[in-house]
């Protein structure tokens, strides 16, 4: 622990136990999302965006492989793979992701080269996860692997539980995965308690491993950065440059401040978030979002985002129940809404998303495109304009319509999900510059060169904070917000 703090305090941080949550990571400096810096030479400020607070690669991690697709174990790439010839289990894209993680494959492919072919059937990317903790511990030990203050096995054990909190049929599936993985070792030395406890572990501290646009790729074990608490208005963001985890501050974070992350999709009611929450991490979020529950601008929110609309189209209202459970009444008009009818419509739109996801691994986007606007023109009949699942289904068919390449028609669906967008999540959001750059790119490929340019600012702006300015992906949203305005500076020249 002592080590661990002293290569925090370098970083400006340090671990505190903090009342009713446990360890937690606290500054020692003051974090900004935009650094400014003198350059006496040209006597300028410099604008350096999304300031790191800490970075750390994995303990563990692994792709989302699986039995109709693969990933490169050591960059996540779905292109030139080629299987281990020897456990026929793991893939890479060439030599120099296979020589980088060598010196733990060689164990792990000796371990999954003994079992047969069905049981290599049954080695989820979770139980390869927990194959190669123990492996990564064996090699630590013998000193092949170095240990650092941030990388060892201390920190595993470190991290919470929350067993009691487990039901007794998700601890028999841990026993039995756990078994599994000492027949992998071959270590009957090891104790299957452990292992099950440690697989509680990942499923409360993993994170999923996402590219720059936030499309999950794996999932990793970072035992310094699972020391972050949550809340559903962090002052922080976790990205991921290739499978190196970076937190980088969106606000101002001064001294002595709790670090805080967002676990889930934010996007929901407060009773949603919770739920979501308690079944996944088994704690309940006292965070400034959600001690407002039963507050009435709480509700208020919560019938919005996943409630109804008034029956009269020229109202935005939000309806409440009625308390003799017969209907629902607007808020703003008065008018009131019959039960049967919203449950009518209510019932063929879950009839129709029931037949969603047939339709689109069908691989036939046309279908599918058909499927989710029926679905869209139900929901406006019956769901608020700010409703998520509304979004969703918007979101659904800009994708859609973008692999029929229907450009048009998919910057529509895009535009109207931003409203929402930036009522359901904090200004400096990545998903929400993110949105910001799929509108600008379809504007800018259909020639509407002056929005194209908002849009894009607005997602450089943003994500500038979220992701830095030094990745590839931010390089190529840079370029691509400079070719625009130069577009526009030729065109208007043109005219003149």
């Amino acid at each position: 622990m002592e080590q661990l703090q002293a290569s925090l305090q370098a970083r400006g941080l340090r671990v505190s136990n903090l009342p009713d949550k446990g360890r937690s990571l606290v500054t020692t400096k003051d974090f900004y999302p935009v650094k400014c810096r003198k350059n006496w030479k040209f006597k300028m400020q410099l604008l350096f965006a999304g300031e790191v607070i800490i970075s750390q690669e994995p303990y563990v991690c692994v792709p989302n492989n699986s039995l109709t697709e693969s990933s490169c174990d050591g960059c996540f790439s779905k292109s030139n793979l080629k299987k281990c010839s020897a456990c026929q289990v793991v893939w890479y894209c060439g030599s120099t992701c296979q020589k980088l993680e060598w010196k733990l494959h060689r164990l792990e492919c000796q371990a999954l080269a003994k079992l047969d072919k069905e049981r290599r059937k049954s080695v989820t990317p979770t139980i390869r996860m927990m194959v190669k903790i123990y492996l990564r511990r064996k090699l630590h030990s013998e000193g092949v692997i170095p240990v650092t203050a941030i990388d060892n096995y201390n920190l595993v054990e470190q991290l919470v539980s929350h067993m009691s909190g487990i039901d007794e049929e998700q601890l028999v599936l841990y026993a039995q995965m756990a078994n599994l993985v000492n027949l992998i070792l071959g270590c009957p030395d090891i104790d299957i308690k452990e292992i099950v406890e440690n697989f509680s572990k990942i499923a409360c501290n993993a994170h999923t491993i996402c590219d720059s646009e936030l499309r999950p790729l794996g999932t990793g074990l970072y035992p310094v950065i699972s020391i972050i608490n949550h809340s559903c208005l962090p002052n922080s963001v976790l990205v991921f440059e290739g499978r190196l985890a970076v937190v980088r501050a969106v606000q101002h974070i001064p001294k002595d401040a709790e670090i805080l992350i967002s676990y889930i999709e934010t996007a929901a009611s407060t009773i949603t978030r919770q739920k979501t929450l308690k079944e996944q991490y088994l704690f309940t979020c006292t965070c400034p979002c959600c001690i407002k529950a039963g507050q009435h601008d709480d509700i208020q929110e919560s019938a919005i985002l996943e409630g109804y609309r008034c029956r009269d189209n020229r109202c935005s209202g939000f309806l409440l129940r009625e308390s003799d459970d017969k209907g629902f009444v607007c808020q703003q008009c008065g008018l009131t809404r019959n039960k049967e009818e919203i449950r009518k419509i209510s019932s063929d739109i879950k009839a129709l998303l029931d037949k969603a996801p047939k339709s689109t691994s069908s691989g036939n986007p046309q279908d599918a495109m058909i499927l989710y606007k029926n679905i869209e023109k139900l929901q406006k009949e019956v769901c608020h304009p700010f409703s998520i699942s509304l979004m969703r289904t918007r979101e659904k068919l800009h994708e859609i319509l973008v692999q029929l390449e229907e450009w048009k028609e998919a910057l529509t669906f895009c535009k109207l999900t931003i409203p929402v967008y930036e009522r359901v999540y904090p200004g400096f959001h990545p998903l929400l510059g993110l949105q910001y750059y799929s509108c600008g790119k379809l504007e800018w490929l259909l020639g509407e060169t002056d929005d194209a340019i908002k849009s894009l600012t607005k997602a450089v702006d943003i994500l500038r904070i979220t992701h830095g300015t030094n990745t590839p992906f931010m390089k190529e949203l840079l370029m691509k917000l400079e070719e625009a305005r130069a577009e526009a500076s030729y065109k208007l020249s043109c005219k003149e």
